[in-house]
């Protein structure tokens, strides 16, 4: 039996039995017989002459759960797909290269996307039929399982010429996407797409609720990110208003765990209050990144807080023994979702008494109703998610009650309901460590690291990287998963771009130049295998992987932003240090390429755009020259840190190390003066005279 696999269910392991993904493992003894993606799969397709049922989906997957109990559990359905097909799981998590492509197919078909994703194609892999979740019968929910399999065996016995040439002709279709229009041809960006993708982005925005869109809301940081810089370039308010608005909405809905800390996926619901349970680790990352600098550019305290909040659940929950960071956990527990994270009103006064328990319940909208619908029974079940409908000041008056005193109370009350539900059963969670996720931790800590000057932060982010580069990298080349021992699957785009981003966030938080030698080298892999040097832009895949359907180039940003957009920036960034002219190229070719694409529909490349506004300018990189535990150097360097500076790149320069000299180049142009801290300003092609005190330092940026 597998280590996932239940007792009750009697059957013997599949051909999963031996996979590390701990998705993949769920299915184990499934009475389908899953195979793992590869060619022991696809040669028995080919000698059986059956098309490949191809299931792609991740560990905390509620409708992957839901599919998995409804049909691949069913012993009657799992016979019909082993006679009918060579049936293939697919963790996407820890293949997002065959999801990729497999998820552009669906969207080409059905119009739509999602998991589990289900895909139905040759033995050559050609797929001829996509979709996404199916119930087992055909019913109200649409086309079940049962009749699918059973209309494609009748198909491929009779019709099969007509489902050969639809999936040659899909095949066509997805290698003419994945090539694009795109090319040398196209322009450089200017602001008047910077202008569109604000515009658009305002016409989106739910003034009523915050976020975007007036149905499901997500948390979409780039969207914040981008709204931020544009703001700092513009000095357009609106565009903060709405980061401050969407932030202190999601703090306080129901897509925030109180509790517990951290964000959930996604809110079903317009007002951020229902959320899909399971927490996703680069959701954390990203969002300690927004709320970072959202605090950066006001100063307000609430953001620091959520952003520590985050990095605490993180920390505790998340982190490995080896110092990498586990991908995510499930939505359900018990076979119910959100099952962990809910509470009736007589809980909360059984734990807290009456007094307490009316106050916290009345800080986060607590009834005896509840506000969780059971979707089955169509009725609320008494149990609540906890969120706060009122700003904190609000609450405070109407409590009668300091800031200060409801806090206290606040966090009281917290600690006594999360030491309770550590009693209960947890959720799944999904221990398998990813590179380019650990990546945007990386980024996340050593920002919040530098700027709230905690050195928890930045010690975790250097354990982080250590962890990477002594098991997921190997000769010159990153790997894409750890788990249980094992590094595989070979690095993709995202590992490599994240990692870089990380890695110079890391170096200007504690400007040790051997994080900024890692990032070029791992910037020189990039270029050596994954760039076009025909018509440009960076492919998801490297030369050297296994061959796939196609080989895809990406920049528009889903829940993560795209490698293609982070590489803009780290290029940009790589550039303003090295002055390297191969860098720029590079970077400008990135831009050509993308620029027709992005013309289209700018909302949907709000990371790449961010790029193009440090490209834009005004931008600065600062070198400073001092020792590096001296007052003066720490005080221009803390004085800088609280800046929200996001077009800026800082180098420091002291005696003891001798790196950075060997990186970017010798320091004797740049020498202290008066013997003091000395910061040399330089961008846009206009370098300032050397400046030797904080205060002047900042003025040059301003």
């Amino acid at each position: 039996m597998s280590k996932n696999s239940s007792p009750e269910s009697g059957n013997s392991p599949n051909h999963l039995k031996n996979e590390k993904s701990p998705y993949l493992l769920q299915h184990a003894d499934n009475p389908v017989d899953w195979y793992p993606w590869g060619d022991e799969a696809f040669k028995k397709a080919k000698d059986e002459n059956k098309p490949i049922f191809l299931s792609i989906g991740y560990s905390t997957c509620h409708w992957c759960h839901v599919m998995a109990r409804e049909s691949f559990q069913d012993p009657e359905i799992g016979d019909l797909m082993n006679q009918v097909f060579v049936p293939v799981k697919v963790d996407r998590e820890e293949r997002p290269d065959i999801d990729s492509i497999y998820m552009t197919v669906c969207q080409m078909v059905t119009g739509s996307g999602g998991w589990p994703l289900t895909i139905i194609m040759t033995p050559d892999l050609k797929p001829f039929f996509a979709g996404t979740y199916f119930p087992k019968d055909t019913g109200p929910r649409g086309t079940g399982l049962r009749d699918l399999i059973l209309n494609v065996h009748d198909l491929w016995e009779n019709k099969r010429e007509d489902l050969l040439k639809s999936a040659e002709d899909l095949t066509l279709s997805l290698q003419q996407i994945s090539q694009g229009s795109q090319g040398k041809s196209g322009k450089e960006l200017d602001e008047e797409i910077i202008k569109q993708t604000y515009q658009a982005l305002l016409e989106n925005f739910d003034k009523e609720y915050a976020g975007f869109g007036t149905y499901q809301k997500f948390p979409t940081p780039h969207h914040l990110l981008f709204l931020l810089r544009h703001w700092k370039h513009e000095d357009e308010d609106e565009a903060l208003t709405m980061v401050e608005k969407t932030l202190n909405a999601m703090r306080r809905g129901g897509i925030y765990d109180h509790v517990g800390f951290g964000f959930h996926r996604y809110t079903v619901d317009r007002q951020w209050i229902i959320p899909h349970f399971e927490k996703m680790l680069y959701d954390q990352a990203l969002l300690v990144i927004a709320y970072t600098e959202a605090y950066q550019a006001t100063g307000k305290i609430r953001y620091k807080e959520t952003a520590e909040e985050v990095l605490e659940y993180l920390l505790r929950d998340m982190k490995s023994p080896e110092g990498g960071f586990y991908s995510a956990e499930d939505a359900d527990s018990e076979g119910e979702e959100g099952k962990f994270y809910l509470w009736t009103r007589s809980e909360i006064i059984q734990l807290l008494g009456p007094e307490e328990g009316e106050i916290f319940s009345e800080i986060h909208s607590v009834s005896e109703k509840g506000n969780f619908k059971d979707e089955a029974a169509g009725r609320k079940t008494g149990k609540n998610i906890l969120h706060r409908s009122q700003p904190w000041d609000e609450l405070s008056i109407k409590l009668e009650m300091s800031p200060e005193q409801l806090w206290w109370k606040t966090e009281s009350a917290r600690e006594t309901l999360f030491q309770a539900r550590e009693g209960r059963v947890h959720p799944h969670k999904d221990d398998k460590l990813l590179t380019d996720w650990n990546g945007l931790v990386i980024v996340a800590l050593s920002l919040a690291g530098r700027v709230f000057g905690r050195e928890d932060y930045l010690l975790a982010a250097a354990e982080a990287v250590n962890f990477i580069m002594t098991r997921l990298h190997h000769q010159g080349r990153l790997r894409h998963r750890w788990r249980d021992g094992e590094a595989a699957v070979e690095g993709n785009l995202d590992d490599y771009a994240y990692l870089i981003w990380g890695l110079l966030e890391l170096y200007q938080a504690t400007f040790h130049s051997e994080y900024l030698k890692t990032a070029l080298k791992l910037n020189q892999t990039l270029l050596e295998h994954f760039w076009d040097p025909d018509n440009g832009g960076f492919y998801f895949t490297p030369d050297y992987a296994q061959e796939i359907l196609v080989r895809q180039k990406e920049a528009y940003d889903t829940a993560l932003p795209s490698g293609n957009s982070v590489m803009m920036m780290n290029l940009e960034k790589l550039y303003m240090i090295t002055e390297d002219i191969q860098i720029r190229e590079i970077s400008n070719g990135l831009e050509r390429y993308f620029s027709p694409i992005i013309g289209q529909s700018p909302s949907a490349f709000t990371m790449f755009l961010s790029a193009i506004i440090l490209k834009m300018g005004p931008s600065f990189e600062i070198s400073i020259t001092g020792e590096r535990d001296s007052a003066d150097t720490k005080a221009m360097i803390n004085a800088l840190q609280k800046e929200y500076l996001p077009n800026c790149m800082l180098i420091l320069r002291s005696s003891d190390d001798v790196l950075i000299n060997q990186i970017i180049g010798s320091s004797e142009s740049k020498p202290m003066i008066n013997n003091k801290a000395t910061a040399y300003v330089c961008g846009n092609g206009t370098c300032h005279a050397p400046v030797n005190t904080p205060e002047e330092l900042i003025n040059l940026l301003k």
